[in-house]
């Protein structure tokens, strides 16, 4: 990072609103149409983080571990990522730039650094469009059940091949077409968020709540073996051990808001439009995350409220005492949810790549780096990222049927590869989130100052040591391997998501030191309106 040294004054800092000027005096010529206002921007981090989609995957998870207690968990992820949406919003804003976080840290602490964040960062959303896609499945063999008459088993690998790449054909080609369609996809996907929460809660509200609100603060017994449906032991203490446990369901859905910063070029008025969009989508998600979570809580079954819920499928079970047609369009909501969520996954992954390309970062960068002259979009990139999501995909095809035994480490029996894959989907993002927020730190020290028309001021330092105090906190919680019948390992199964990491890091590494990206990524470090000369690490 360079640093302010002795009496060198900086190049004035580009107007704001000269998008393009400042992408140039970043070292990088416009390539990529700069269509997205402030809502389209909102609407891809609001849909990549997706309220739908986190609590109908997650929602057994949360009252099982939890109780009806869990839904105030909530509130710990939000505004831990709040404050982490505070440093990024000031990087992006002096780094609108595509490839967000991995742009960030390499501007930071210097191209090695910037590199492997973005490792991790790229894997995680190439596993995430994978589980995502992968976990619509259920609701679409439900919807063609309802509808044809058609009896697919949603939990045959032919199935959830055939759908999954009917999906990701359909979002790749809306990708293709331009940051518009996108944009446009992601909106509607924001009324299709609004209408599967708020709607959802005041139908049920009209069904008729079975509890009260004083049922939203008990625990209904779930700390206790005897009467937790999970059969999860937390000897009777519900805070910290089951809190500790329960508080993954919600941590599990409350990020992607950063996917704001890597459509920055197509963007206009980055540094302003960015930064606001990150704070706005996880606010927004948070409402909408305990609206959706409160509703469900007070519609289970008035005996045996968790038991009941969670033995009969979550959800689907809550939703079961509706009408058909209410049933259908509900159905068709959440479809749309997976969908928009996966569209803007996979949108923000492909500009990463091209980012990646667009340095030299990456073997075949050349033609992961062409960007199509008619929709003006990386083809290329999307192409590619395809590929590598298929390939998780069929990992949902091996699937040992006992528990296999690797050394110290123990792999569950009937848990296909691609679930031991999708724990790094968050473990991945939390570490790359974690690096950039230090890098960030690294910069603050050596003495960089926030250049774009949103900066922290004194609130700098706070904000910063806030967010990485909360990142490294539930890193550990995520990934701390405690045991295969630990309730943890509902989340990350034991020492198999920090087998992943390990696995995906040293991968990283053996690429790193063969092809040296950090030689072509340091050709790109300059920034035009800080001080030159000054050492980078």
């Amino acid at each position: 990072m360079a640093t302010t040294s002795g009496p060198e004054t900086p190049v004035p800092p580009v107007a704001d609103n000269d998008d393009d000027a400042r992408l140039k005096s970043l070292g990088y010529t416009p390539q990529l149409n700069r269509v997205l206002g402030l809502f389209a921007n909102f609407s891809v981090a609001f849909t990549y983080l997706s309220p739908m989609v986190g609590i109908y995957s997650l929602f057994v998870l949360g009252v099982g571990t939890g109780g009806p207690a869990y839904l105030w968990l909530t509130i710990l992820p939000v505004v831990g990522m709040l404050f982490v949406a505070l440093v990024f919003g000031e990087l992006a804003s002096h780094y609108p730039v595509a490839g967000a976080l991995y742009q960030y840290s390499k501007f930071s602490v210097g191209p090695g650094f910037g590199w492997f964040v973005g490792w991790f960062y790229g894997i995680a959303l190439l596993v995430t469009v994978a589980s995502v896609d992968t976990g619509v499945v259920t609701y679409v063999t439900a919807l063609t059940h309802n509808w044809f008459g058609w009896n697919l088993n949603p939990a045959s690998h032919g199935t959830i091949l055939v759908i999954t790449l009917i999906l990701l054909s359909i979002q790749t080609t809306l990708n293709i077409t331009g940051a518009r369609v996108m944009g446009r996809v992601a909106q509607f996907g924001v009324y299709v968020e609004v209408l599967g929460t708020f709607g959802i809660a005041l139908i049920l509200l009209i069904h008729g709540f079975h509890h009260d609100l004083g049922f939203l603060f008990s625990t209904q017994g779930v700390e206790h073996a005897a009467s937790n449906p999970l059969k999860l032991d937390f000897h009777g203490t519900w805070f910290p051990a089951a809190a500790l446990i329960a508080v993954l369901a919600p941590v599990y859905i409350f990020y992607g808001f950063e996917s704001a910063g890597d459509i920055s070029e197509e963007t206009k008025d980055a540094g302003r439009s960015v930064p606001r969009a990150m704070r706005l989508a996880l606010i927004w998600g948070g409402i909408a995350s305990l609206v959706l979570t409160a509703s469900l809580l007070l519609a289970m079954p008035k005996h045996d409220p968790v038991g009941a819920t969670v033995n009969g499928g979550g959800v689907p079970f809550i939703l079961g005492g509706l009408s058909e047609g209410v049933q259908d369009f509900l159905l068709l909501l959440i479809i749309f949810a997976f969908f928009s969520c996966g569209t803007s996954v996979q949108g923000a992954g492909s500009r990463l790549a091209f980012s990646y390309a667009r340095d030299g970062a990456l073997p075949g960068s050349k033609w992961l780096g062409h960007v199509n002259r008619r929709f003006k979009t990386p083809v290329n990139a999307l192409i590619g990222g395809v590929f590598i999501t298929v390939l998780f995909v069929l990992l949902v095809f091996p699937s040992p049927s006992h528990d296999v035994k690797i050394g110290f480490i123990t792999y569950p029996a009937n848990t296909n590869a691609l679930v031991a894959l999708v724990s790094f989907g968050v473990s991945g993002i939390y570490l790359s989130f974690l690096l950039t927020v230090i890098g960030s730190i690294i910069a603050k020290r050596r003495g960089w100052i926030p250049e774009g028309s949103f900066t922290l001021g004194r609130w700098g330092w706070p904000v910063r040591i806030i967010a990485a105090g909360y990142l490294g906190l539930m890193f550990i919680n995520v990934a701390f391997p405690s045991g295969i019948t630990s309730p943890r390992a509902y989340f990350n199964l034991d020492w198999i998501t920090l087998s992943v990491i390990v696995v995906i890091a040293v991968v990283g590494a053996i690429l790193f030191l063969i092809a040296r990206p950090d030689r072509g990524v340091a050709r790109h470090v300059h920034d035009a309106i800080e001080p030159t000369g000054a050492e980078r690490v």
